[in-house]
């Protein structure tokens, strides 16, 4: 037997692959890459700048990876819906495995596939630990409260062992020519070095520092800002480097309250991904429909500062930066900074969910919308409305001597640490010996926080009290 195994961006390792184990066990395999050019047009791939530095690297590892059992990767150009039913003809495969995507987008695009080919196109649960739609209430609906999600999938979760990588691939002869897959500097996109490395490799190795170092403390070090306290995992997981799998295993091999803590985090990603798999339209509207017409307001210049990281607000300005430049934000951070889009400088999600999908690494659509709809009110098991996180205080809480601010804001990085977090209430005196000029080497906050606040309520009340 014959088949084609289609990786495609979500699935790049060959440990724990269920498409390539099976297929290697039955007979030849052709491991295909498709260079589509919805994401590799040089236009497109210059707007995910970071994802696609991280994707690179990982699919050069995953050629030589294959290479050392026994295969060679085809990569071919072209749109997938033509180029897969078009190569399984040409190759004369006997069947085509892949591993099954939860966007609505990537369930179009293989049902035509399906429905093109002339042979079975086989869809493997890879992406998350429970197979999707199984999930329900006793009224077979999917759920909209983490909690009670977390409780059913528990009682009901059995995850297999992760498969070890094949020894030995027999690899189908053919003639089709592969293509060189595009440099960063084809595509038009400079390589950043504060971008996490790509590939297995440096995912498994994420993985063991983290078990290793980090676990222990992650129920609290998840949360400090100036602090290593995260896992890292969260591109691997989303570009498949390391299967949900492995990382649940080996994250339950470990006792302590840090690693419960952290397999309920995989959970509430398994929540992320159901919740699209039940509501596909979700990337297109709010869940709470009443939240895409209003409070909003178009504010283009209070929305480029918040993006470039000058409203004068260090914690979201911090956030802001790291994102830029490392394409990834600490998860705390990331919902002061919502929150603040969304509550005190009233911009629809929506915004914030674009410009983060752009530069995160992680840019998962799932875990990303459902994170910007959690922060605004409008999605599944929201935060309320009239919740308004305070970005001064969540940053004295959760970044207490500043670290994360100064890491992010250098301007800041000479201030004392009770001035850190609100430079406008520092004396002259304090500012002149910091170096810092306000409305010069650092801006002064674009809003009263107070006043915005009690803004943003009263315009909120009458939109959505009905609703809570």
């Amino acid at each position: 037997m014959r088949t084609l195994v289609w990786f495609r961006g979500k699935d790049l390792r060959i440990t724990d692959h269920v498409p390539l184990a099976v297929a290697a066990e039955r007979g030849e395999v052709v491991p295909l890459f498709v260079l589509d050019p919805y994401f590799f047009r040089p236009s497109r791939a210059r707007g995910l700048p970071h994802r696609m530095q991280f994707l690179l690297e990982s699919l050069e590892e995953l050629r030589r990876s294959l290479g050392h059992v026994g295969a060679e990767l085809l990569v071919v150009s072209g749109h997938s819906v033509d180029v897969v039913p078009r190569l399984a003809q040409q190759l004369r495969v006997d069947r085509v495995v892949a591993q099954r995507w939860v966007e609505p987008f990537g369930r179009e695009r293989d049902r035509r596939i399906g429905a093109a080919l002339t042979v079975p196109f086989e869809l493997h649960q890879g992406e998350t630990l429970h197979e999707l739609g199984t999930v329900c209430t006793g009224a077979g609906r999917g759920y909209e409260v983490f909690t009670p999600f977390a409780k059913a999938l528990r009682a009901r979760l059995r995850v297999q062992s992760p498969l070890p990588p094949p020894k030995h691939v027999i690899a189908a002869a053919h003639d089709v020519p592969s293509v060189p897959v595009p440099t960063l500097a084809e595509l038009g996109i400079k390589e950043n070095l504060a971008v996490i490395r790509g590939g297995e490799r440096a995912a498994r190795e994420r993985l063991d520092v983290f078990l290793r170092v980090g676990i222990e403390q992650y129920d609290q070090g998840r949360d400090r800002l100036g602090e290593e306290g995260t896992s890292r995992l969260s591109a691997d997981l989303k570009f498949g480097t390391l299967s949900p799998r492995t990382v649940y295993h080996q994250a339950r091999a470990t006792f302590g309250t840090g690693s419960e803590r952290f397999l309920s985090e995989l959970f509430w990603r398994e929540f992320t991904h159901a919740t699209l798999h039940d509501h596909p339209e979700l990337l297109e509207r709010s869940f709470r429909t009443e939240y895409d017409r209003g409070p909003w307001k178009e504010d283009d210049i209070a929305f480029d500062a918040w993006a470039r990281g000058a409203t004068g607000i260090p914690i979201v300005d911090a956030a802001a930066r790291q994102l830029l430049r490392e394409g990834f934000v600490h998860n705390r951070a990331r919902m002061i900074s919502a929150s603040f889009l969304t509550k005190q400088l009233r911009q629809h999600y929506r915004r914030g969910e674009a410009h983060y999908l752009k530069y995160l690494i992680d840019g998962d659509w799932a875990q990303n919308n459902f994170g910007w709809q959690w922060s605004s009110g409008s999605g599944v098991g929201a935060q309320p409305y009239f919740r308004v996180m305070n970005p001064v205080a969540q940053g004295q809480k959760f970044d207490p001597d500043g670290a994360y601010v100064r890491r992010h804001v250098p301007e800041l990085a000479r201030l004392p640490t009770g001035y850190v977090h609100e430079p406008w209430r520092a004396p002259a005196a304090v500012l002149e010996d910091a170096r810092v000029r306000l409305g010069v080497d650092y801006p002064r906050p674009i809003v009263d926080l107070a006043v915005v606040r009690a803004e943003y309520l009263d315009v909120a009340r009458s939109v959505f009290r009905r609703s809570v």
